[in-house]
């Protein structure tokens, strides 16, 4: 079941003048932790009721999240407030950027695989607009302010129950010597966004070889699905990614729409498209494809049962 969370129609985690005063690392990422806690409850609890079941069911925690740093871990920090056991499995990944949506997914499918029966709780969350530096006249730190939001999701992933839909299988390709394409620089005031403008040729040339390599893996093709439920980078990578794939200009509609509503949330935005997908009516077999730091292409099949 998936859930996500707004905190105002602007998609900001801080009030509006917060981004025009200078903060620190300290002060920005008390902001995070303020603001992913919030987040995590609301994101979580709407999957768990979502899904008919009580927080004391789940039996372990996956939790994404790459725009600040909370040690103890997200799931940690909200674990009472939420009431899960004293015994939950707790699982935090750092640094997947906005990858984090399908490789979290597909690490709590994995998980559940492995203990049948068990109930997985995947939880994203990012707060990308924090890490606004109006210091910068990058020209990425100036792209990152017009295109990233801020947001959460959730699922409960189980091999009990009603389902959505099935986790067929995942993987994931990284690409060689591509480290300086995306990712965050860390800076006195903050972090700096690492956003490369080869991203999109970079796609155009290699995207579809990664899928193929991903798929093969599984034993299956592009052809075997029906749709693509991809996150949506920006307006230039989705224009890439259908060039590199053979689809007409469009196709990526509900990418479009997310990317239009909400913005680039990183991790959780491929949730918000997959949601959409949902409302409309899951097709058959659907590719969820997402680009993170490394650089890196995740990919998973679901299986509508």
């Amino acid at each position: 079941m998936f859930d996500n969370a707004e905190i105002d129609e602007r998609q900001l985690v801080a009030p509006l003048a917060w981004y025009g005063e200078n903060h620190g690392w300290s002060e920005r990422n008390r902001t995070y932790l303020a603001a992913a806690d919030a987040l995590f409850i609301e994101a979580a609890r709407g999957a768990i009721e979502r899904a008919g079941l009580q927080p004391s069911d789940i039996d372990g925690v996956i939790a994404v999240s790459t725009t600040g740093i909370a040690t103890p871990s997200l799931e940690a920090r909200n674990a009472k407030a939420l009431g899960l056991r004293p015994d939950i499995r707790r699982v935090p990944i750092f640094g997947l950027g906005c990858a984090g949506g399908v490789s979290g997914l597909a690490t709590a499918a994995r998980l559940a695989a492995a203990d049948p029966g068990s109930r997985w709780l995947f939880v994203t969350v990012e707060t990308c607009s924090i890490s606004i530096r109006l210091d910068s006249d990058d020209p990425a730190a100036i792209v990152a302010t017009a295109l990233f939001g801020d947001g959460a999701a959730a699922a409960v992933i189980s091999t009990d129950g009603d389902a959505i839909a099935f986790v067929e299988g995942s993987g994931e390709r990284l690409w060689p010597d591509t480290l300086g394409i995306m990712g965050w620089r860390v800076e006195d005031p903050g972090l700096a966004v690492v956003f490369d403008r080869a991203i999109p040729p970079f796609l155009e040339a290699n995207l579809s070889a990664g899928v193929d390599s991903i798929l093969a893996s599984m034993g299956m093709s592009f052809a075997d699905f029906d749709r693509l439920c991809s996150h949506p980078g920006g307006a230039k990578v989705l224009t890439a990614m259908e060039s590199a794939l053979g689809l007409q200009t469009g196709t990526l509609d509900l990418e479009r729409e997310v990317l239009r509503e909400h913005g680039n949330m990183s991790a959780p935005t491929v949730l918000f498209v997959l949601r959409k997908l949902i409302e409309r009516g899951l097709p058959g077999r659907t590719l969820m494809t997402a680009l993170g730091p490394g650089f890196t292409l995740a990919a998973l099949s679901l299986r509508r049962p």
